[in-house]
């Protein structure tokens, strides 16, 4: 059996949110946030900062870039597709899909099951974004959790001459 992490922090995407993703021993990470558009908006800004290859799943597009907005990938609009071609890629990546529930069925299951098992240098990592990420009894194991909670409370800091939350 393997041991879920469990953490409850201020989730903001920064180079070493990205390296704890990509070095988790797990290949299926869930991110619980109330605010996904937000969490997705900061990968997208990491994507094009530092070039990162980070992409997201969209049923109308399939699989993009978050770095070059017209790469896309053919033939993944499909969430089965989809993970095929997370599957059988060669190339390192991270994967993101919000509100993932509705689509896991029987092949879906099937097929993050295979993606968990990976256990090869070029990593491929598959992140769940949303309000609560719930997967199967199998699955759930095979998952690491982290948890954005927003802060009730920012005390304010002077910043530059001015004061921020």
């Amino acid at each position: 059996m393997v041991n879920v992490a469990q953490n409850v922090a201020e989730v903001f995407v920064t180079p070493k949110l990205f390296e704890r993703i990509v070095q988790s021993p797990q290949n299926l990470i869930a991110i619980e946030t109330p605010d996904a558009a937000d969490v997705l908006a900061q990968f997208r800004l990491l994507a094009l900062r530092s070039g990162k290859s980070v992409y997201y799943w969209q049923e109308d597009a399939g699989i993009t870039s978050l770095r070059e907005r017209d790469l896309r990938v053919p033939g993944s609009k499909r969430v089965t597709e989809a993970l095929r071609y997370i599957l059988q890629s060669m190339q390192f990546g991270v994967y993101l899909f919000i509100d993932f529930a509705e689509h896991l069925r029987a092949p879906n299951i099937g097929l993050l099951r295979q993606i968990s098992r990976i256990r090869t240098g070029n990593g491929r990592k598959i992140v769940f974004i949303g309000e609560q990420v719930h997967l199967p009894e199998g699955l759930d194991e095979l998952v690491e959790r982290i948890s954005h909670q927003a802060l009730a409370s920012a005390r304010p800091r002077l910043r530059d001459g001015r004061w921020v939350t």
